[in-house]
């Protein structure tokens, strides 16, 4: 009962609702009297002109036949229309009058005097008065106002009952359905690269769809529910469109966003009509995108007794749990936030089977590559390959935007295929993005750019645990200024406290060669210095990197809600919030100290590396490591690498 009360805020939106339509439905009834009114007016006007006649008393029209000058007389009723003479240059004039009601035409013109010799020239014509044109004519003036009336009153009465049913409809699921006999939209594994565990994991479910029988045969119970979690563009909404593609199956897909609307119990009847659908046609699968906005955590406070969003998720629990094994209908959901989902939508029984997909590997990212390409001219020089180990970290919707973004760079030059100079460039375009052609340095700013862009990449050439350089530049993209690219030679799954390190001393490059070359600091590694610091303190606080405060977690993850608790705030003192401050301070310092000996002792390298940026303004890796082999700096090799580690 406590969720049907409705509170004065309620009460007086929907009176401001209601107010709302009734003052719109008086418009529209204003507005079409006004209509009506004019519309009327104007069928008189042009009724009064259409039918502007002179008309004649009957005597006058008795000595104008003595005079011989009418030619035809026609009679309709009471009604006499006369057409007099004219002579051939001139438009015969027409005149109307009218008669006695008791006599006919020639006993009422005897009565005036005309002669029989006179009347006897003249044509006469009877017309039937109860023919169609006479009532055409008599009705229209009535009728034709009254049609335009019903019109617009049939228009109203219909907007009225739209309106009315749209209420009644108000709680219908707006879930759409691709039908498993649409190719069109037909999604199969073959489509779907780079989740082979996945891949695996959602097999049984195409299996069970295809062939239910033998699972409820040996009394096995398929999960009911299927939770596919990723980061964002990782290709969670294709591998549940895969599934049902596989198993031939209908897919209802609907956002979690679409459950929740104003009134209260909205997104329950949702819930309900879309089950309800579902099961009418069964064996289907139920995809709920974006489950994390009405699947959060209960109990936070937030939105009071009647929150629309936990009572659609009560909804989704129940239906859940009340299906059947025959009823043949496996629900999927995605999110990225796993961390935020109520534990009830994840205990067994209901969000029971989890699949974690992550970001692509090299060899997950070649495939992804040669999915979209598919259906796109490919040079001969072309090396999906050499693509797929420059861009580590790309997900599968990065990937899709970089093939689209080369096919866009050969179109706009006027080209029929794609180079690997176009994928080549796509990469750093979906990285940084666009060149800006129009950002051009004066030659001061110039200088300083390759100074620390070379102070980057010389840092990193020297530090074991650093990446090596794929590329330099000083040609302004996005927001920086320039950009060192580093890539590892393979994909990690994990970093070590000493790759950390290099990575800072790495970022700490570009400023330390400014202050040492010009004496003075630019605002340019602004980025670098927020990006070391965020590195330094989640080493001390969240990995157990420090040495002094040991192997605590001091923060969490942020914005994470545990059992209704919210937001993490501060969980520790401020004595230990100072010894944090210390030892990321002792990191950076620590790594500052090993970038600044690597620059002093390297400083021709330094000046070489720059002086080429000034001239080329970008370096690839081989003119770059030629660099590196004149002054005697060793290349980094992946055997190195691995034994160092």
């Amino acid at each position: 009962m406590a969720a049907q009360k409705k509170t004065p805020k309620k009460r007086a939106s929907q009176r401001k609702n209601k107010n709302l339509t009734q003052g719109g439905f008086m418009m529209q009834l204003l507005l079409t009297v006004i209509i009506f009114t004019v519309l009327l007016l104007s069928f008189s006007a042009v009724n009064n002109v259409l039918d502007k006649k002179e008309e004649v008393s009957l005597s006058q029209l008795a000595a104008d036949i003595n005079n011989g000058l009418v030619s035809a007389v026609e009679v309709s009723g009471e009604n006499i229309t006369a057409t007099y003479s004219a002579p051939e240059d001139e438009e015969e004039v027409v005149k109307k009058s009218k008669k006695e009601a008791e006599s006919g035409l020639t006993q009422t013109l005897s009565n005036y005097g005309v002669d029989a010799e006179s009347l006897s020239a003249v044509h006469i014509s009877i017309v039937d008065p109860s023919g169609f044109r006479y009532w055409f004519m008599t009705l229209a003036p009535l009728m034709i106002p009254i049609v335009i009336i019903i019109a617009i009153i049939w228009y109203l009465s219909r907007s009225v009952k739209g309106s009315g049913m749209q209420a009644f409809t108000f709680g219908q699921s707006k879930a759409r359905m691709i039908n498993p006999d649409d190719k069109s939209q037909r999604v199969l594994f073959s489509d779907v690269a780079g989740a082979k565990e996945a891949k695996e994991e959602l097999t049984e479910i195409v299996d069970f769809l295809s062939n239910p029988k033998k699972f409820l045969q040996i009394g096995a119970k398929i999960p009911k529910g299927v939770m596919l979690m990723g980061g964002p563009g990782t290709g969670k909404t294709l591998l549940a469109r895969a599934v049902a593609g596989e198993a031939n199956v209908p897919f209802f897909t609907i956002s979690g966003s679409e459950f929740v609307e104003m009134f209260v119990g909205v997104g329950a009847s949702r819930v309900r009509d879309l089950f309800k659908m579902a099961k009418k046609v069964s064996p289907a699968i139920v995809f709920i995108d974006e489950i994390d906005a009405v699947g959060r955590v209960r109990g936070t406070g937030v939105g009071g007794g009647n929150d629309e969003r936990e009572q659609t998720l009560n909804q989704i629990l129940v239906e859940m749990d009340g299906f059947e094994p025959n009823e043949k209908v496996i629900v999927m959901a995605a999110t990225n936030r796993p961390d935020v989902l109520d534990p009830a939508l994840l205990r067994p029984g209901r969000f029971d089977r989890r699949v974690t997909i992550d970001l692509p590997d090299r060899e997950g990212r070649e495939g992804i590559l040669e999915i979209h390409s598919r259906k796109k001219p490919l040079g001969a020089d072309t090396d999906l390959k050499v693509i797929a180990e420059r861009t580590p970290g790309f997900s599968g919707a990065d990937l899709a935007n970089l093939m689209n973004e080369a096919a866009i760079l050969a179109a706009r030059e006027d080209r029929k295929e794609i180079t690997q100079y176009d994928l080549i460039r796509s990469i750093e375009k979906v990285m940084l993005g666009p060149e800006r052609k129009s950002h051009v340095l004066n030659p001061k700013e110039k200088e300083i750019t390759a100074y620390h862009e070379a102070g980057h990449a010389l840092v990193a050439s020297v530090l074991p645990f650093a990446d090596p350089v794929h590329k330099i530049s000083i040609i302004s993209r996005g927001r920086a200024a320039g950009y060192t690219l580093k890539l590892p030679f393979e994909d990690r799954k994990m970093q070590s406290k000493k790759e950390f390190i290099d990575d800072i001393s790495v970022s700490l490059g570009g400023y330390i060669a400014e202050k040492m070359i010009f004496d003075d600091v630019t605002t340019g590694p602004s980025n670098d210095l927020q990006v070391l610091t965020n590195l330094a303190r989640n080493m001390v606080t969240r990995w157990g990197m420090s040495d002094a405060l040991g192997t605590v977690a001091l923060a969490g993850n942020d914005g994470k809600a545990l059992f209704g608790s919210g937001v993490h705030g501060t969980e520790h003192s401020e004595k230990v919030s100072a010894e944090i401050d210390a030892e990321v301070k002792k990191i950076i310092d620590a790594s500052y100290a090993t970038a600044e000996k690597i620059l002093t002792k390297n400083k021709k390298v330094l000046d070489a590396i720059a002086q080429r940026l000034i001239r080329d303004e970008t370096l690839e890796r081989d003119a770059y490591e030629d660099i590196l082999r004149e002054h005697h700096i060793p290349l980094k090799q992946k055997e190195d690498i691995e034994h160092t580690a």
